[in-house]
C-alpha cells in the first residue's frame, strides 16, 4: 500500500531554518505531484508548496513564498521542504501529500497523505 512518511520536524528559533522530508513507497513516485500542507491548532489545513510531476513546476502559498523551497529526488522517492527565515506563525504540523493530477492547491485534490511532522518556531 501507499505510505508517505514525514521526518525532520522539530523546534527552531525564529529566523532559523529547518528541512523536512517525506519518503514515499508503494507508488510510482515520478508520476505523482507532491505537496506540503500545514495545520496549526484550531485552523484549517493550509497549502504550503507543491511540485507537479510534469515538468517539475513548483507552486507556493503566499505566506511562504520566498522563504520555503520544495524539491524532490525521484531516485530516492523523497520530497523535501527547505524552510528558511522561519516565523512563529509557521508553527504547525506539516503534512506531505501525493496526487496523480496537476491541480495541487486544495486538500481535496490529493489521494494520499502522510501522518505529519511537528514544526515549532519559538519567538
Amino acid at each position: 500500500q501507499v505510505q508517505l512518511v514525514e521526518s525532520g520536524g522539530g523546534l527552531v528559533q525564529a529566523g532559523g531554518s529547518l528541512s523536512v522530508s517525506c519518503a514515499a513507497s508503494g507508488l510510482t513516485f515520478r508520476s505523482y505531484s507532491m505537496g506540503w500542507f500545514r495545520q496549526a491548532p484550531g485552523k484549517e489545513r493550509e497549502f504550503v508548496a507543491a511540485m507537479i510531476w510534469i515538468g517539475d513546476g513548483t507552486y507556493y502559498g503566499d505566506s511562504v513564498k520566498g522563504r520555503f523551497t520544495i524539491s524532490r529526488d525521484n531516485a530516492k522517492n523523497t520530497v523535501y521542504l527547505q524552510m528558511n527565515s522561519l516565523k512563529p506563525e509557521d508553527t504547525a504540523v506539516y503534512y506531505c501529500a501525493a496526487t496523480r493530477g496537476v491541480g495541487v492547491r486544495r486538500t481535496s485534490q490529493y489521494e494520499y497523505w502522510g501522518r505529519g511532522t511537528q514544526v515549532t518556531v519559538s519567538s
